[in-house]
């Protein structure tokens, strides 16, 4: 039996994904202002484990207090399953970030569904926020916007 090939030219796998998120954080006109550790995870609608998209944290801290020690302010991610997260994860883990709008690509592991998007942010000396928006994957879009430690959160579809 003669073995026949396919070849199919011009044509380029790329992976899925299930949308984009992007966060704002505020510049907030403060005399002492600290990035703000910020945590993202999705959790399915009708019940389920809490998947981490992503955690903004100070990776480079070293020495007696090293920065995973106030991810714990991240109050409730860190009941959702931050503390059993082994930091840093990769692709998860990440430096926090400056005042600004930040794009964020949601897995391409998420199954088609019906979620609930989380995003919580806290700051020394600064306050505590969470925002969440219903999320459907494959992404239909979505906002909130956060009233003080989070801005704009946007979900798009990719």
């Amino acid at each position: 039996m003669k073995k026949t090939s396919l070849v199919l030219a011009g044509l380029v796998a790329t992976p899925a994904t299930a949308g984009t998120i992007s966060v704002t954080i505020p510049r907030l006109n403060v005399a002492e202002y600290h990035r703000p550790y910020v945590a993202a995870w999705v959790e399915p609608t009708g019940g389920g484990a809490a998947q981490t998209i992503f955690v903004w944290y100070d990776v480079k801290l070293q020495g007696r207090e090293p920065g995973t020690k106030w991810l714990s302010d991240l109050r409730t991610w860190w009941r959702k399953g931050g503390r059993s997260l082994k930091l840093p994860a990769d692709g998860v883990s990440s430096a926090t970030r400056a005042p600004g709008t930040h794009k964020i690509t949601l897995p391409a592991t998420l199954k088609p569904g019906q979620y609930t998007l989380y995003v919580e942010a806290a700051r020394e000396t600064g306050g505590r926020e969470i925002v969440s928006i219903p999320l459907q994957v494959p992404a239909k879009g979505g906002s909130a916007t956060g009233k003080s430690e989070l801005g704009a959160i946007t979900i798009s579809a990719r």
